[in-house]
């Protein structure tokens, strides 16, 4: 069953701003130190961590709270599966929220969708309750 359903759009030029101008302190509030060393990795900085961002907005849409009670930027992490699939580590906050909204006898799954076509980034997070 479906639990929760987000979806973002973000204009990477807007991230790629806020990179220039407050740099470690603005990807350091919000992405994980995972999402940073997969970031700057890649030559083009700015849409990964877009698409990130877009992630974690669409899974705070997702879990039914947004951006508070409990539910902050580093709680969501965008991590890949073996495959390269990309999927959500809630941690904190957000994994307190899914573990509250997930049925008895369930277990909850999170579907992640990334995309780019500059200037913008898309997400798409649905999250699902499967029997244990």
């Amino acid at each position: 069953m479906i639990l929760g359903i987000g979806s973002d759009l973000c204009d990477i030029r807007r991230i790629e701003k806020s990179i220039e101008r407050f740099g470690d302190r603005f990807t350091h509030r919000i992405y994980t130190e995972g999402e940073r060393a997969r970031s700057d990795r890649r030559a083009a900085r700015a849409p990964s961590y877009a698409r990130r961002f877009a992630a974690k907005e669409a899974c705070a849409k997702a879990l039914g709270t947004g951006l508070s009670h409990g539910v902050f930027w580093r709680d969501m992490e965008v991590v890949n599966l073996p495959g390269g699939r990309p999927t959500m580590r809630l941690t904190g906050g957000a994994q307190e929220r899914l573990q509250a909204m997930t049925p008895a006898g369930h277990k909850a799954v999170v579907h992640v969708s990334l995309t780019d076509d500059p200037p913008m980034a898309q997400a798409f997070v649905i999250i699902e309750a499967l029997p244990a």
